[in-house]
């Protein structure tokens, strides 16, 4: 993974030299990418190591949260980028000027290189990590892009199609956001401590008001304190009369919701009647 901060630091100070000297907004465009490519990967294994970190006095849920921030941080650059690509290719639009065809297909074919080495190195990784996607298809991106610019150049030497190089800029500009779009979503519930989007809170309330000994639930809170990792707390009402067999309708309560959902983090608490008056709110509380 170093191998591929190092190469994408010279390629982008390549493709700046080279974008400037032969006049391609694609290839500057490219470039950039590059370099919020470099940026993601030293956020993502920066953030990494910190998750692996165990929980202390000053983080008693521990540091994992830290790759969900690095993911958001990842896609915000992303987004940045892409708008910042969209006012360049417009501006050259207007003026189209010359650009140096070869130059941009060999910056542009190594830059493809070495954008399929990364993809190819965190394919698998990505799988099980919102920050490591999020590195992922940084560098995807980037390496559809560099294709973009290849054929650009072709064309450029071909038939000297001036406005080919800011329309493929745009083009990569409308890429990116589009990722950017469609993935920032995740992050961003996270840590506003939404319910997992794979998890159907009703039927978690089912499974918990099919317990032997709870007659009602409410203040449900359901949330990722990881990525990975589910809680819930709630307030659980039992009959006055079954009082004495809390600890044992908790138990069955835990074994549940673990065995049909997956949640190995729960705190409940225990009632006889309502602890306030009016009436309760299933999910969040009162007030």
């Amino acid at each position: 993974m170093t191998l591929a901060i190092w190469a994408n630091a010279l390629l982008t100070v390549a493709q700046v030299i080279g974008g400037i000297l032969s006049g391609s907004l694609a290839l500057v465009a490219d470039a950039l990418h590059n370099f919020s490519d470099m940026a993601s990967l030293v956020i993502a294994l920066a953030a990494r190591k910190i998750a692996r970190r165990p929980a202390d006095e000053r983080m008693t849920f521990g540091y994992g949260r830290i790759e969900i921030v690095a993911a958001l941080i990842n896609y915000t650059t992303l987004i940045v980028v892409g708008v910042y690509l969209v006012y360049e290719g417009i501006m050259r639009l207007i003026e189209p000027s010359e650009v140096a065809g070869w130059t941009v297909v060999i910056l542009g074919a190594v830059a493809l290189v070495i954008d399929a080495f990364t993809v190819v190195l965190t394919f698998k990784m990505q799988r099980d990590s919102v920050n490591i996607r999020a590195m992922f298809l940084h560098n995807l991106s980037d390496a559809l892009a560099s294709v973009a610019v290849v054929c650009g150049g072709i064309l450029i030497i071909l038939y000297d199609i001036r406005w080919i190089d800011p329309a493929i800029t745009l083009a990569i500009a409308a890429y990116i956001l589009y990722l950017a779009a469609i993935e920032i979503g995740g992050p961003v519930r996270t840590l506003m401590l939404g319910s997992p989007p794979d998890m159907d809170p009703a039927a978690v309330l089912a499974t918990i008001r099919a317990v032997d000994g709870v007659e009602d639930v409410h203040h449900v809170h359901l949330w990722q304190m990881q990525e990975h990792e589910v809680a819930l707390d709630c307030h659980i009402v039992v009959p006055p009369h079954r009082l004495g067999e809390v600890d044992a309708i908790k138990g069955a309560i835990k074994r549940a919701i673990a065995a049909a959902h997956g949640i190995g983090h729960s705190t409940l608490e225990f009632e006889s009647e309502p602890c306030e008056a009016g009436d309760m709110p299933v999910f969040g509380h009162a007030g």
